[in-house]
């Protein structure tokens, strides 16, 4: 492939002439952390790191209890205490390369095994560094090398032999600062969007309840159980007996913030029995591990049988305010009341006794017209969430390889 002007061919691909191509260790220290045993362990201590703690860029300590005893510290582990400004990143299980950066006020910390620590050399930009590590270059070239089945690992052995493109200081600033901006516009974003989930949970327990009503509506609600207002669906077909049904809902398909649904798949010859639903229908997680897994269908289709079709009783509910309803987290609750160990599912025999107060009709549309409205603009910022960090991973693409530079 012919390399235009001003470029050239190198291990990582065509990146400008001036760049130079250098193996991880010479732009970065790093440290893999040491292989503790169970009975290192102590309730108090030096707080214990793992790959757990690593969430969304930043450690949640939250997330274990695990230290080990200040002399066992002091008499083996001082060098792998954590410092504020280290780069984390797992090395361990299906979540490998997930990285965050410690903070003042998460010391003291030393690391467990499947945690490895980085800090950058005196030629690499910090922001650089964080932007090599969390790009789609160090994540292609760690999974050629990665070893481990059910349980994936890399080490220092495979990160020694990583080749990086690495331009001039004043580049590698740039480069950054640029990637930090896109940064700075997803947290804000992130901020947001919590921001207004915790809104609408606010506003779906007070108008749902009856604690602050709409202006124009008066009067006491109806106390009914809930399958008094819907029932589900029991209407089953299998496409090995009928043929392949082209419209099938998994619940993978179901987005579990937004209610969205992200696409759809058909069932092939040899799928098991599956749940029919018609447009309007209300579709919910009957797994435990999957019970904000909810859709209001625009369609009709075939889904998992593992997904409760809930479908209003009488014309004195409408599909939307039941929709917004097992949305809610008494309803979710009530569900989480599950039979079987292995896979356990929401149970109908408690589910059905559940007890509400239901607003009449016109008072139903209007909550749920009110709600709708409330999801409509939840996934506006999700999209464009969504839209920014495929940005930021083509930019990443484009500016760690040279092919746009910045003036």
């Amino acid at each position: 492939m012919e390399v235009k002007p001003g470029y050239k061919q190198t291990e990582v691909g065509v990146i400008p002439e001036e760049w130079g191509v250098r193996k991880l260790p010479d732009v970065s220290w790093f440290q893999e952390g040491p292989g503790l045993r169970n009975w290192q362990f102590t309730n108090s201590g030096m707080k214990v790191i793992n790959v757990t703690n690593l969430e969304d860029g930043v450690l949640n300590l939250d997330r274990t209890d695990r230290h080990i005893s200040i002399s066992e510290f002091n008499r083996m582990y001082q060098h792998f205490a954590v410092d504020a400004g280290d780069i984390v990143m797992a090395s361990s299980g299906n979540s490998y390369s997930k990285t965050a950066v410690a903070r003042h006020q998460d010391l003291p910390l030393v690391m467990n095994t499947s945690v490895i620590r980085f800090k950058p050399a005196k030629t690499c930009d910090y922001g650089f560094l964080w932007a090599l590590l969390t790009s789609p270059l160090f994540k292609s070239q760690i999974d050629l090398m990665i070893t481990g089945g059910a349980q994936p690992n890399f080490g220092p052995y495979h990160l020694k032999r990583l080749n990086v493109p690495v331009p001039t200081l004043p580049e590698q600033r740039a480069i950054a600062t640029a990637l930090s901006d896109v940064d700075a516009l997803l947290g804000a974003l992130d901020r947001l969007i919590a921001k207004k989930r915790d809104l609408k949970q606010a506003a779906m327990q007070q108008l749902l309840t009856g604690q602050t009503r709409l202006p124009g509506f008066h009067g006491e609600w109806e106390v009914k159980r809930f399958a008094d207002i819907a029932f589900p669906r029991r209407d089953r077909i299998d496409p090995r007996k009928i043929g392949v049904q082209e419209f099938c809902v998994e619940l993978e398909h179901i987005e579990s913030a937004s209610g969205e649904l992200l696409g759809s798949t058909s069932t092939g010859e040899q799928a098991s029995l599956k749940s029919v639903f018609c447009a309007g229908d209300v579709l919910f997680g009957k797994l435990r591990a999957y019970l904000r897994k909810y859709w209001l269908a625009t369609r009709s289709g075939v889904c998992s049988t593992e997904i409760w079709v809930f479908a209003p009783k009488d014309r004195l509910t409408t599909t939307e305010f039941l929709f917004q309803l097992v949305k809610t987290d008494e309803f979710i609750e009530v569900a989480s009341n599950s039979y079987g160990t292995h896979m356990p599912r929401s149970d109908w025999n408690i589910v059905k006794n559940y007890e509400l107060k239901v607003p009449p009709l016109p008072e139903q549309t209007a909550l749920a017209a009110v709600l709708t409205d409330m999801d409509a603009e939840l996934a506006v910022l999700e999209q464009r969430q969504a839209k920014t960090r495929a940005l930021k991973q083509g930019m990443m693409q484009e500016l760690l390889t040279g092919r746009t530079r910045l003036v």
